[in-house]
């Protein structure tokens, strides 16, 4: 029973990617001087059509021209999802609507202005966008009062905040990041598929495709293949170390050349090399090439990934005065994000490494799966079309 659960946990979980790119997201960014507010606020297109329908001729394509003619029924479904609050409510205008493209598609730039009833004192800010529609949304505020600036992801817990004026201590500086950090991999869905292709086999052994059976190997246990089960977990935990090390330091070296604006790359090859890398990855597992130095294909590949972080960090911003602070808390958060997904893995697959269920369903048919849903986000991304629609 145990074991038709977790295959069903795993199948799943790249089942999920396959119908989006990502989690859905909001990008809001707040200015408070004195009492003028003033507030740009994008939020995805295909967010608002799922909540309002906004493909009037059914065809599967949201045009600009269904976008603005439906301008004022934005305006009624997203103001009242964000208050904002000094010395009483700023009640919040739509000064112009436009449309913006994001890594992952296309979104509605609202332009927003208000007024509030004091010009000093804290502020406070509650964000409802789908919440009551979709919990897994996440609002990323990057908001200055009076000259301060603050950095936070707005959750269903986490959606009432105040801010007060004056500087922001280092130390929550760094929280706030890291707390990005965490959260990122953790909805990055493409970064989880390709740590995963090379967890896999880190409880297995590559002995070559033509290997003999263990002796005295019980039915269901050991049997001809290329791969079984490593003999002990620390065998096991020092390739998942090597892996994710490995990965680690890579993409932190081009976020951080990223973020500091020293290199620049096309997000759209950016995120079809991500697509690329899961592919590979994948098929690494199903038809070997490289067997054993896998944190070599982490280091390499993981240079990729970097690019793909700091696009993130490019729609957050980074404060100028905790500039390396910032960055090493967003690749703090990072590694817990990704050593929880290890926590998490690494004590079931070892415990199921000598079973037909893990070598061939979630090993092989766990791969092959990979591959196919990383195959599909390859072409999007990189023909720029939609072969499979959201849900």
């Amino acid at each position: 029973m145990m074991r038709h659960l977790l295959w069903l946990a795993f199948v799943l979980c790249l089942h999920v990617p396959a119908w989006a790119h990502k989690a859905s997201d909001s990008y809001l960014v707040v200015d408070a001087k004195g009492s003028a507010v003033t507030a740009r606020w994008d939020i995805a297109v295909r967010d608002i059509d799922f909540a309002l329908g906004l493909d009037s001729d059914g065809n599967g394509e949201i045009t600009w021209g269904e976008l603005r003619t439906r301008q004022a029924d934005i305006a009624a479904w997203v103001l009242p999802r964000l208050a904002i609050d000094r010395g009483g409510p700023c009640p919040l205008q739509l000064s112009q609507l436009q449309v913006d493209d994001h890594t992952d598609g296309s979104y509605a730039v609202l332009q927003l202005s208000g007024a509030c009833p004091a010009q000093m004192g804290d502020l406070g800010l509650s964000y409802r966008l789908l919440f009551d529609l979709d919990s897994l949304h996440r609002g990323l505020l990057r908001i200055t009062v009076d000259g301060t600036g603050h950095t936070t992801v707005l959750t269903p817990t986490s959606g009432a905040l105040r801010f007060a004026p004056g500087e922001v201590s280092r130390l929550k500086q760094f929280q706030q990041y890291l707390i990005e950090g965490i959260w990122h991999i953790w909805i990055g869905f493409d970064h989880i598929l390709f740590l995963l292709s090379l967890l896999l086999p880190a409880v297995l052994v590559y002995v070559g495709p033509h290997a003999a059976p263990l002796r005295g190997s019980r039915p269901g246990g050991e049997t001809r293949g290329p791969w079984r089960g490593a003999a002990r977990f620390g065998q096991a935990g020092r390739e998942v170390l090597w892996v994710v090390t490995s990965f680690t330091v890579a993409h932190s070296i081009t976020l951080s050349l990223a973020a500091l604006g020293l290199i620049s790359l096309p997000s759209r090859l950016v995120e079809s090399a991500i697509a690329l890398s899961v592919v590979l990855a994948a098929a690494n597992n199903v038809w070997p090439v490289v067997a054993h130095r896998r944190w070599v294909v982490a280091f390499c590949f993981g240079l990729i990934h970097g690019f793909g972080f700091a696009s993130v960090l490019a729609e957050l911003g980074l404060p100028t005065d905790a500039l390396a602070l910032s960055l090493l808390g967003f690749n703090l958060g990072v590694e817990v994000g990704q050593l929880a997904i290890v926590a998490v893995f690494l004590p079931l697959a070892f415990a199921l490494r000598h079973t037909a269920f893990y070598r061939k369903g979630v090993f092989v048919w766990g791969s092959l799966l990979t591959l196919l849903v990383a195959g599909v986000w390859m072409v999007e991304r990189a023909f720029d079309i939609k072969l499979i629609m959201a849900a």
